[in-house]
């Protein structure tokens, strides 16, 4: 299986740039998951699309303000640094840029010195490995000196950082949204929940398996770089019990996938259970935790379009994505959304 075999043709204008003044106002493409059969709708009318047979997913994980520029002590070259996950208290690795001044030892200031960070390890792809350095609390400093982390395709400037959170989001962690859950409102998880419907919360925290591209030929031979995931007791003993009665597991976004995708592959159940995952799902994979699944748009050749083409058919996917694109829906991070549901 060839990596161009999931490319397609996005006019450039299509690209959302900016999120919608109200997140449920969002396109919604509702896809058969067994024929493709095609429905276009609005997200906010998702819950005529559910019912008590369903249970979603969701993935509470918080973005937190993990692009930081600075300068180099010495030479006062300016860096940019992305934080990407704690490796041990207060050692992150990062992507920097340009990563070629960076070296072991390398002091960064940023903020006047409010934060300082110092190489520690070189590793490839602009991946450096820092010591942080600084007085307080690191959330508090990051909320002032940082600023969001948004894709490099997203040129326009964020008014509201938090229209790059789900309005669920718990769990501070992430360098990236989980953006199948940007659709959902408050209002609507509300009336989701009054028809009946359980939702659950488990946490991935998004790292650089985001950011990566496919740069191999062969599929197969791509590998994932690796993301915190948790699950509580209580979530997985719920999920099981939904398991047993028949219901429908819906997956709000890759990331939820991948947790409940990685749990139940190691226990042919669902389990409290954390850790770091590299789960790689492309066509031939055998989905064994979910159901259905709630998607964005996914840039071509990315390990996300591989995933929904292997939750699916990658025929069904491409169909999808050219009626998308025919009906002027919106795309990635702050575009429209996508139901793969399983009709049972």
């Amino acid at each position: 299986m060839k990596t161009d075999d999931f490319d397609y043709y996005l006019p450039e204008n299509l690209i959302a740039q900016t999120p919608l003044s109200n997140r449920s106002d969002s396109k919604l493409l509702i896809m058969n998951r067994d024929t493709g059969n095609i429905k276009h709708d609005t997200f906010k009318n998702i819950i005529n699309y559910l019912d008590t047979n369903d249970v979603l997913v969701f993935n509470d994980t918080k973005v937190i303000p993990a692009r930081l520029i600075g300068e180099k002590i010495d030479t006062k070259a300016v860096i940019e640094v992305l934080l990407l996950k704690e490796i041990e208290s207060d050692v992150w690795e990062c992507i920097t840029k340009p990563a070629k001044r960076v070296h072991i030892d390398t002091v960064i200031s940023f903020g006047d010195g409010k934060l300082k960070m110092k190489c520690i390890e070189v590793l490839d792809e602009g991946i450096r490995r820092f010591k942080l350095i600084y007085n307080g609390i690191l959330l508090e400093i990051l909320d002032e000196l940082g600023t969001m982390p948004l894709p490099p395709y997203i040129h326009e400037k964020l008014n509201d950082k938090d229209r790059y959170q789900t309005v669920y989001a718990k769990n501070s962690g992430s360098a990236a949204a989980p953006t199948a859950g940007l659709h959902f409102t408050n209002e609507l998880l509300k009336s989701i929940k009054d028809k009946g419907i359980e939702c659950y919360f488990v946490t991935l925290h998004v790292g650089l398996g985001t950011f990566r591209p496919v740069k191999v030929e062969d599929v197969s031979k791509h590998v994932m770089h690796e993301e915190e995931y948790f699950i509580s007791d209580e979530v997985a003993q719920k999920l099981n019990a939904a398991k047993r009665s028949g219901k429908n597991i819906i997956s709000v976004g890759t990331t939820t996938t991948r947790v409940l995708e990685t749990v139940y592959n190691k226990y042919n159940e669902f389990r409290s259970d954390s850790g770091s995952t590299n789960i790689f799902i492309y066509p031939g994979y055998k989905f064994k935790a979910i159901d259905s699944l709630i998607t964005n748009f996914h840039l071509p050749k990315s390990t996300l379009i591989m995933l929904v083409s292997a939750f699916s058919t990658k025929e069904n996917i491409m169909n999808a994505y050219n009626e998308a694109i025919k009906n002027n829906y919106r795309f990635f991070s702050f575009g429209d959304s996508m139901f793969i549901k399983k009709i049972k």
